[in-house]
């Protein structure tokens, strides 16, 4: 299958202004620094929507969900990155955004999926809503006939490891996590963002191929702590503590329950040992070994040190 080489097309990042994980203001980065076009979608006009336009990028507002909204943002585009945040109507994003991409006769449709589906089937779930909708999105994608190309990162080091873990190491020296003892293998959504700019840069060798991408090692979280101690310069450790204080907490900080509950099921499993996990298939497809959560730490120092003012 031979594609047009031309950058005479935009490419859609949808998600582009999201900040979970960043990969889609990232990616619209990375793509524009390629020489493509982009169009970022977004579900607002704010401060970041403003900033994607001063990085070059073509600016839709629109809802996953909303079928006008995706024939605006698909119509003249020959690839698409689809990406969401954890959402109940991910599935229904998900499918009204590929029958549309189906319309319009794109040539790759790149998904963001999560790396549990590899260990779903139609016999084996888990009790996590969002992973329930991925496995769903999945399927529905492969019955759909679109050029599709799968990416299935495991967590991310910007999730577990900095939005929830950063105000225990600022406050208390402890890496306060709900993981139990064994291993993960976090990823940081910039190496993460920067696969997809490479399969969206020439995405031919790539249709229907499935990446599951992880991080630098696979260790469990006293070594974790030990690599946060080096980066700030001061002993940092980890406890593991009660899944229900932890999302109780969560809950007074009114996160939804969805993410509650999907992030609850994704402590579960990694107590189980279900994110002891390796590939090498970012480096196959970037050439560079992914972040350390040493260098990961090391660029976030300030949001894991107190300011002068609070000491």
């Amino acid at each position: 299958m031979t594609m047009n080489s031309t950058h005479d097309s935009p490419i859609l990042v949808t998600g582009a202004a999201g900040d979970i994980g960043a990969i889609g203001r990232n990616l619209t980065a990375m793509l524009l620094d390629k020489g493509h076009q982009v169009r970022a979608l977004v579900r607002r006009e704010d401060e970041r929507a403003e900033a994607l336009r001063q990085l070059g990028a073509e600016v839709v507002k629109g809802d996953l969900t909303d079928l006008a909204s995706m024939h605006r943002a698909i119509e003249g585009v020959k690839r698409v990155y689809f990406g969401m945040s954890v959402s109940a109507a991910y599935l229904e994003a998900t499918v009204n955004t590929a029958a549309v991409a189906k319309h319009h006769g794109v040539e790759a449709f790149v998904n963001m999926s999560q790396m549990t589906v590899t260990q779903m089937s139609i016999t084996e779930t888990t009790d996590s809503p969002q992973h329930k909708l991925h496995w769903l999105a999945e399927q529905a994608l492969a019955w759909s006939g679109l050029p599709v190309v799968t990416v299935r990162p495991t967590v991310f080091l910007e999730g577990f490891f900095l939005r929830l873990a950063a105000a225990g190491v600022r406050d208390n020296d402890e890496l306060a996590l709900p993981l139990g003892n064994s291993k993960t293998s976090p990823v940081s959504a910039v190496d993460v963002a920067r696969a997809v700019s490479e399969i969206l840069d020439d995405p031919a060798p790539h249709i229907g191929q499935v990446y599951n991408l992880t991080g630098f090692e696979s260790a469990d979280l006293d070594h974790y702590a030990r690599a946060f101690s080096e980066a700030l310069g001061r002993t940092i450790r980890y406890r593991d503590v009660p899944l229900s204080g932890w999302t109780d907490t969560l809950r007074e900080f009114a996160v939804p329950t969805h993410l509650i509950n999907h992030l609850a099921v994704m402590a579960e499993l990694h107590a189980q040992g279900r994110y002891d996990r390796m590939t090498d298939d970012l480096f196959k497809l970037t050439g560079k070994t992914p972040t350390s959560l040493y260098d990961f730490v090391k660029l976030h120092a300030a949001e894991f040190t107190r300011s002068q003012a609070a000491a």
